[in-house]
């Protein structure tokens, strides 16, 4: 049970946010900065990442990835196919992917060999563009401003000194602080909420919706049947996913067919 001052910052942070409503239809809580200095946030995080990562000098490598990106971008709203959309294939063994705001797409060299084909990995890119789309780093931050916001206002409230709530939390929350925070696996909300986002995308631009099973199951043995790669530690049991996977792709098959039927015919590689 929250003590009572406890409650009146959790209250008072909460004040300061906004609800919106995510592609789903879940409330979420989120505006503890604005969209611009998310992106700008996102930016330097990936900067940060192209400083300390090595980008794969393969350059088919790099315009595979780049092609998904572009198709699946496609699907999304106007406002944000808008942002300046980059994408770099790291070289990493890690089978692993993310995606930032403003538009900032990694791929690690190790997915590119789970990823059997292109529609296996555009189900990883959806994935990931999924949680940029439905606004997942902007409930992180939020909440991890809301988290060291607390921390200040109940040291306002009880008459000590610690720090100067939201506003520091902002100001310490870019660079590699930010890419901390971004590159962190979301709650389990979350990427089920980007499974559910990055399948649909996948199949509006005209991949596959099957080859998101198909890619999971190359996961589950490239971990050798024992614990999950990181791209999948924060889910719930992979294979009860795949079923979930498999129920959605069923559906969404008539969609796949119909973007096939108006041309949009992926030949990324």
């Amino acid at each position: 049970m929250k003590t009572p001052i406890a409650a009146l910052a959790a209250a008072l942070l909460l004040a300061g946010c906004a609800t919106t409503t995510s592609p789903t239809g879940r409330t979420q809580y989120v505006g503890a900065v604005s969209q611009a200095q998310l992106n700008q946030m996102g930016l330097e995080a990936f900067a940060d990442t192209k400083a300390k990562m090595r980008a794969s000098p393969d350059a088919k490598q790099q315009a595979y990835v780049r092609c998904i990106v572009t198709d699946i971008v496609r699907e999304l709203p106007p406002n944000w196919q808008q942002l300046n959309w980059e994408s770099v294939v790291f070289v990493d063994d890690n089978p692993n992917a993310f995606a930032l705001p403003g538009g900032k797409v990694g791929v690690h060299t190790g997915i590119l060999n789970v990823a059997k084909d292109q529609d296996q990995l555009a189900a990883v890119i959806a994935h990931e563009i999924g949680h940029v789309y439905a606004n997942h780093h902007d409930e992180r931050v939020t909440r991890q401003i809301g988290a060291q916001g607390a921390l200040g206002v109940v040291g306002a409230l009880a008459g000590s000194r610690y720090g100067e709530g939201a506003q520091q939390a902002t100001s310490q929350l870019g660079g590699a602080a930010a890419q901390g925070l971004f590159l962190l696996p979301g709650t389990r909300v979350q990427e089920t909420e980007a499974d559910v986002v990055g399948q649909d995308l996948m199949a509006k631009a005209g991949f596959d919706p099957r080859a998101a099973v198909g890619l999971w199951q190359n996961m589950i043995a490239a971990s050798g049947g024992s614990r999950p790669p990181q791209w999948l530690s924060t889910h719930p049991d992979p294979r009860s996913r795949i079923s979930e996977l498999q129920t959605r792709a069923a559906s969404l098959v008539p969609v796949y067919e119909q973007a096939q039927a108006a041309g949009k015919r992926p030949r990324c590689g």
